[in-house]
């Protein structure tokens, strides 16, 4: 453990390295949002007591601009979601049980990066946190592996905390492994709902591992996010882990001259070479997906479906909520399975809008600082990685596992906040 803990980062270490247990007993979903908001709470009280607090708990500065826009886009997501009530008249009952739902989702995007801007958490107390996760992580490995095996059930229990409401039962339950219905072979989700979103909960494990200066705990979270990675046997993992970890670590080259002459040479080539490169690319992609066609064909339909309701029944507001969809598309709602068409069909073009801002900005803030330099590194390639779960995932049903990636993205703002003052 890291020596010299203020509160704020013993708080933040100990309920990290407590994922395991939480999950065995189906509590997650229920320490991401109260966490987010004893987090949030802490930041603005600190900021209003200023020197009156202890010294080694004094915020450590205001809050940076791209913070702001986090708070506000997500403020706006709340009002396009009163404003989707209202104009499909769902009733105060529903309106009530979605604005919880959004404090224990959306509201968890801007909470956490407002507790690192503001609290004094250290990257590595992140850092090494997650990779004692992935000493968890790799000590319950072997019985996951071999339960399918050995004949132990997929799911153990469901926790009574399900009372509180969620989703779906998944976010309270203990699962050993799942059958995939594709092709009827295991897959392990470890503690993520499901396994595609472990997947890229791995990709961003090793992300922190990479940045950890011990040598045997490096090891071991790179070891564990690869184990969630291909155990999970999810395509956008696979693309996570060679895009989210090479892509930041080339962004230096931007700025190099040499590298240009090199591009502007392979630009020239394509004159030759160019057919026969798009013809394999379009055969990579292809197999890509056929690799879970079913999987592929559903997620197709599905945003089909959200893109042409939106625009035909609910352009500025959206749904208000996630309609059941039909045999066609497996019985999934209708504004799952994709963060963007997602947000067009529950909370409209300002919803959408509300998320798009705040994403881009930081996101072009993390591209500027890793072509900078590696402390750019991480947050770039937490936000490659949140991009695509975005793409497949909806964010705001999955931040109460995200939040140290958020808090990061925070800590990222006040640096460079504080680069600005120097």
């Amino acid at each position: 453990m890291i020596a010299h803990l203020n509160p704020a980062e013993r708080l933040v270490y100990r309920t990290l390295v407590l994922t395991w247990p939480f999950y065995a007993v189906g509590a997650l979903y229920v320490v991401g949002p109260v966490l987010a908001w004893t987090l949030g709470g802490l930041a603005m009280l600190v900021l209003y007591l200023g020197p009156a607090v202890r010294e080694d708990m004094r915020a450590t500065g205001t809050i940076p601009p791209v913070v702001w826009a986090w708070i506000l886009g997500m403020f706006v997501m709340l009002v396009a979601l009163w404003l989707g009530h209202l104009d499909w008249g769902l009733g105060i009952k529903k309106t009530i049980k979605s604005s919880i739902g959004w404090a224990k989702g959306w509201a968890l995007l801007a909470l956490f990066p407002l507790a690192g801007a503001l609290l004094p958490i250290r990257r590595e107390v992140l850092i090494r946190a997650q990779c004692v996760v992935g000493l968890w992580t790799l000590i319950v490995a072997p019985v996951l592996i071999v339960a399918p095996y050995v004949g132990l059930p997929e799911r153990i229990f469901t926790s009574p905390l399900k009372a509180i409401g969620g989703p779906g039962p998944e976010y309270f339950s203990v699962f050993l492994f799942t059958w995939d219905p594709a092709s009827w072979t295991p897959r392990w989700q470890f503690y993520a709902p499901w396994s595609p979103f472990a997947a890229l909960l791995g990709v961003v494990m090793v992300l922190f591992a990479f940045e950890e200066k011990s040598f045997r705990w490096r090891n071991i979270g790179v070891a564990a996010g690869m184990l969630m990675i291909f155990a999970s046997k999810s395509r956008m993992g696979l693309v996570g882990l060679v895009a989210c970890t090479i892509g930041p670590r080339m962004m230096p080259l931007l700025l190099r001259g040499w590298a240009w002459q090199i591009v502007a040479a392979l630009t020239a080539s394509m004159a030759v070479f160019g057919t026969a490169l798009a013809t394999s690319a379009l055969q990579a992609i292809s197999a890509f997906k056929n690799a879970r066609a079913e999987s592929t064909r559903v997620r197709a339909t599905l945003q089909r479906i959200a893109t042409e309701r939106w625009e035909n029944e609910a352009f500025w507001f959206g749904h208000g909520t996630v309609q059941p969809g039909s045999h066609a598309v497996e019985y999934m709602p209708i504004g799952s399975h994709h963060t963007w068409f997602g947000l067009l069909f529950v909370k409209g073009i300002v919803g959408l809008a509300a998320l798009l801002v705040p994403f881009v900005w930081q996101m072009l803030l993390c591209l500027i600082d890793a072509a900078r330099g590696r402390r750019g590194r991480l947050p770039l390639g937490i936000m490659m990685t949140l991009t695509l779960l975005s793409f497949g995932e909806n964010i705001e049903i999955e931040a109460y596992l995200l939040w140290p990636a958020l808090i990061l993205l925070g800590i990222h703002a006040r640096e460079l906040k504080l680069d600005e003052k120097l």
